[in-house]
């Protein structure tokens, strides 16, 4: 990929996805279930540009949704209803109405909402629970979404409560859900919760899927250890060739990879602005900062950096700083190829939570996105403008 082009063509900052690897990484997880009758609901959440969602439908894949907006957007990207899942949390009853009215399928996580959803709808509209199996697990404490102490899910020491709701109000179950969390590398953690979950689904004789959630790890280092995909694909399906015996039918096996599917694929381009060397350190200072990437400061999440000005230059130690009027750091103590200003400088693995998170804090613009796709460039969003920023502020007159 040519970045100093795309840098000219688009100015910066700018985020770039590749195409090529949405569409790569998709297949790949095909291959790695390929023995299970396998339906990949791509989490939304994790770049929801609809020019994405389109490439991604045109794969055959489905979208897991967490809000009634995400669900309208990946409609308009050509989601057909019955290949959504909204898996909300927190939300009003009301969403959960406009949810149903849309004809997608619901993900109910906590008592109360099944016990409405239950009186509202009785057997007429179907939904999924989504249940909390207890397992901790997780790259990061922000990402570990499936134990005892999480918000997420209905508790599986609650299924008593769960199945008195459904008989009483005779709620049509048609499947089971759970997420344990993201950058997970170890097998055993999906097979644990699968454990559970082929246990809870012995309760409920009508399910037509079980959903694993997601949560596998990518690459963000040289040489990180990733999730073995074909070794859980192998595992998790004799574990689900036993559960079939015993349930009497085979059920569709559903995962929800966000960052999986287009993390590799994004990369964040940013212009030098200064290079401000102190008694402790020499920092380099971009035309961005948390307001365009915040993983860094959020999640202390690492992104290599490299410089595309100067590649062949001598490793220099700097480190990464932005532009926000505050402690703004994409790294620390980086080896990158010696860096000047006016160099434009590349993050990699920006496709997922990148765009995504972004903001206008300081009043400073969104960048621009770009798609290449099948030697094709697209630019699949405009950089905002002033007039972006108080599009919807109103001036008061009386003072």
């Amino acid at each position: 990929m040519d970045f100093l082009q795309l840098a000219q063509d688009f100015e910066l900052p700018l985020y770039v996805y590749d195409g090529e690897k949405i569409v790569e990484k998709i297949n790949q997880l095909r291959e790695a279930f390929a023995d299970l009758p396998l339906k990949i609901k791509y989490a939304v959440k994790a770049l929801s540009n609809i020019s994405i969602l389109k490439l991604i439908k045109s794969q055959g894949v489905g979208a897991d949704v967490v809000s009634i907006q995400e669900a309208h957007i990946a409609i308009k990207a050509g989601f057909l209803p019955d290949e959504i899942l909204f898996t909300p949390n927190g939300v009003s009853f009301e969403e959960i109405q406009q949810a149903v009215e849309l004809g997608i399928h619901i993900n109910i996580d906590n008592l109360s909402t099944l016990e409405r959803f239950g009186n509202e709808y009785k057997n007429s509209v179907a939904c999924c629970i989504r249940i909390n199996p207890h397992i901790l697990a997780g790259g990061n404490s922000k990402i570990q979404v499936g134990h005892i102490d999480s918000k997420f899910g209905i508790s599986v020491l609650q299924m008593r409560h769960v199945l008195r709701i459904v008989e009483h109000y005779n709620i049509n179950v048609s499947g089971l859900h759970m997420h344990t969390g993201s950058d997970i590398l170890d097998a055993s953690a999906f097979l644990r919760g699968a454990e559970i979950l082929f246990e809870n689904a012995m309760l409920f004789k009508n399910l037509k899927f079980l959903d694993f959630g997601s949560g596998f790890k990518v690459a963000y280092k040289k040489d990180d250890i990733v999730t073995d995909l074909t070794d859980l694909g192998q595992k998790l399906t004799l574990a689900y060739q036993d559960f079939c015996k015993n349930y009497g039918k085979n059920l569709e096996i559903w995962f929800e990879p966000g960052k999986y599917i287009v993390s590799e694929s994004g990369y964040f381009l940013v212009k030098t602005n200064v290079i401000k060397q102190t008694p402790a350190n020499i920092f380099v200072a971009v035309d961005s900062g948390l307001n365009h990437l915040i993983r860094p400061m959020f999640y202390d999440a690492y992104h290599q950096i490299i410089n595309v000005s100067n590649p062949d230059a001598p490793l220099r130690i700097y480190n990464v700083v932005g532009y926000i009027c505050e402690t703004d750091t994409f790294g620390i103590d980086r080896q990158i190829n010696e860096v000047r200003e006016g160099d434009i400088l590349v993050f990699k693995n920006a496709g997922a939570y990148g765009f995504m998170m972004s903001s206008n804090y300081n009043s400073r613009f969104r960048p621009a996105e770009v798609l290449v796709y099948k030697e094709k460039t697209h630019l699949i969003r405009q950089r905002e403008t002033m007039e972006d920023i108080l599009k919807n502020q109103i001036l008061v007159k009386d003072f």
